[in-house]
């Protein structure tokens, strides 16, 4: 249950009326979180700021930038972000065996070298504090170019952002991956960094 009241519906703001109708276009429909942004418009202006901006950051796999993302909400434990981000990385074709072997991702064969050297990034940087080595750039070079990498690098630290405000606010699982499988938090299967 959310820790703070969202903006209700009989009052939105024209930011939030905006913001919605751009959800509900990508996503068939609006979502809490936004309800709750919408009691700052300028924490609401920011984070739709960014969402656009990561939109346009088109040069990295969307696969591998979701599952990225989705390993940060496990790291973090946001069951929110867990349960949309497994429904958006299955709409992209991650198999349930990449979702299921999520927190096991570097002794599993449901994982490309790519893919894991990419997971690994994204939990060192979730790290506290931040844990990237040159050899994990180094490794990462060689599957990404410096604009991947600085896309990839964007991606994760926005969804640090998404998920750690999320989850403080208590925002839960929201149905996005009811029927489907969805990715568990990294504490829950026993795994973290």
């Amino acid at each position: 249950m959310a820790r703070i009241e969202g903006v209700p519906p009989t009052t939105p703001t024209a930011l939030l009326r905006v913001s919605e109708w751009f959800t509900r276009r990508k996503l068939g429909r609006s979502m809490e979180p936004l309800r709750g942004y919408a009691r700052s418009n300028a924490v609401l202006l920011a984070m739709a700021g960014l969402e656009m901006g990561m939109e346009r950051a088109k040069r990295i796999d969307p696969r591998l930038r979701g599952l990225a993302e989705l390993r940060v909400a496990a790291l973090v434990g946001c069951a929110f972000c867990l349960d949309i981000g497994s429904s958006i990385v299955r709409n992209l074709g991650v198999p349930d065996a990449q979702l299921l072997d999520l927190n096991h991702h570097r002794e599993s064969p449901a994982f490309s070298a790519r893919e894991k050297a990419v997971l690994e990034y994204a939990d060192r940087m979730t790290a506290t504090p931040v844990d990237v080595r040159d050899e994990d750039v180094t490794r990462l070079r060689e599957f990404l170019d410096e604009g991947q990498l600085v896309e990839l690098t964007a991606a994760i630290a926005h969804e640090n952002l998404r998920s750690r405000m999320n989850h403080a606010l208590g925002y839960g699982a929201d149905g996005f991956s009811t029927g489907g499988v969805c990715a568990l938090p990294a504490a829950q299967t026993g795994t973290s960094h």
